[in-house]
């Protein structure tokens, strides 16, 4: 009896852990403290210290210094956008986006989805030029954040929606990561481009070689994440061209790439993605008044997300579905599709990183958040609201679907 309890303890604590819901939770109790935080006078210093205290690696005469906001939204991000390489890789050689028929309607949702908030965005801040660099803050998803509002609804919600979902963050994702290189670039360094090249060119060496150790990535990882950030290139993006030569499987066919998302998910979840929340969440609970939400910049922020996701998703699929491009996935009616779309509004994570990436300013900065937590609460609010209420196929409590594995938590 003691044996059997003491393998059930920890195998339920890995469900709860493993369960979508929970790392949102924990991405809202950290962006909750920040608020509080940054809302008493005695705790507001001790949090703007925390954040702009300065942080030294140095080989010598040669190093880096710099702030703790800094080393979290260039350095650990690099790791989150790691992983999302890696399962963006797993999923185009053999998950969800191998597939034509499973690929076609979320990629037209995707686009949809990502230029209807811009869209919106840039609409409500035409007359402010200045603003315009905002652009592309509304068109992210959090994974983490609508994956665990979808299983709010818990069973009411068809195992192919989920499926969808995933997709379409994934997507939306590989959008981002697009836009970041493409719009969100310093001025460049030959010099530290040519030293990228080098580092990508003894990856891709060691991928064709089939190097199944970890340690010979992380050192050429680390090089050249230095010249990425050197570059002018977001620093971020190393972590997406790592993962890219990451072999998927070793020479004697273990999964290496799932092992490493296996391995790295806990302290991404856990502890990466909390403490960027932690970070970038900070804002005055005045903010909030009617007012703030009136200005252009956060008003252009919660509108894309709030509007522009759900009108551009829906949009795109009822023109796929009318050209017989695509169909619903099994099971989902209109209203599932609704709410999925209205979950997809929740950017958070990848809203705030953009925006921290578009506005340098105190006064943007807050604004940007602003509109982001308004934007994603109302997708959230009203997402789950649609999927509770909606009919269809119950999701089934085991078992996998479409290439997705099982989760305990999936009920």
């Amino acid at each position: 009896m003691t044996t059997t309890h003491a393998h059930s303890e920890p195998s339920r604590l890995q469900a709860i852990l493993r369960h979508d819901t929970t790392a949102g939770l924990v991405l809202v109790v950290a962006a909750a403290v920040a608020i509080a935080a940054y809302n008493q006078e005695s705790l507001r210093p001790l949090y703007e210290g925390f954040l702009d205290t300065k942080f030294t690696v140095a080989f010598g005469d040669t190093g880096l210094s710099k702030p703790a906001l800094l080393w979290i939204n260039d350095g650990l991000m690099a790791i989150f956008f790691f992983l999302v390489g890696l399962e963006l890789k797993r999923e185009v050689l053999e998950g969800n986006l191998s597939s034509r028929d499973q690929i076609v309607l979320p990629a037209i949702a995707a686009v949809g989805g990502m230029a209807a908030p811009a869209l919106i965005y840039s609409l409500v801040n035409l007359g402010h030029p200045q603003l315009m660099r905002g652009w592309a803050i509304p068109a992210a998803t959090d994974i983490a954040f609508a994956l665990g509002a979808l299983s709010l609804a818990g069973r009411r919600v068809p195992p192919a929606l989920k499926v969808f979902l995933l997709t379409l963050a994934t997507l939306d994702d590989l959008g981002a990561i697009v836009i970041i290189a493409l719009f969100y670039t310093a001025e460049l360094s030959v010099l530290s481009l040519a030293l990228t090249g080098v580092s990508l060119v003894v990856l891709f060496l060691m991928n064709r070689l089939h190097v199944g150790r970890t340690a010979p990535y992380v050192f050429v990882g680390i090089v050249m994440w230095v010249c990425v950030l050197k570059s002018g290139v977001h620093a971020t993006l190393d972590g997406v061209a790592l993962a890219f030569m990451i072999p998927l499987r070793r020479r004697d066919g273990s999964d290496f790439v799932h092992e490493l998302e296996q391995a790295l998910q806990p302290y991404v979840k856990y502890f990466i993605l909390p403490l960027f929340a932690f970070a970038n969440a900070g804002i005055p609970l005045d903010g909030f008044n009617p007012r703030r939400l009136t200005e252009s910049l956060p008003l252009g922020i919660a509108a894309g997300l709030a509007l522009g996701k759900p009108l551009g998703i829906l949009g795109a699929i009822a023109l796929a579905v009318r050209q017989g491009v695509a169909r619903l996935p099994e099971g989902c009616t209109w209203r599932h599709m609704i709410g999925v779309g209205c979950l997809a509004g929740i950017g958070f994570t990848m809203s705030l990183f953009i925006g921290s990436l578009a506005f340098e300013s105190h006064e943007l900065a807050t604004s940007v958040r602003v509109g982001v937590i308004a934007g994603s609460l109302v997708s959230t609010a009203v997402g789950v609201l649609v999927l509770v209420t909606a009919r269809g196929a119950m999701a089934q409590p085991t078992g996998t679907m479409a290439g997705v594995p099982g989760d305990p938590g999936d009920d």
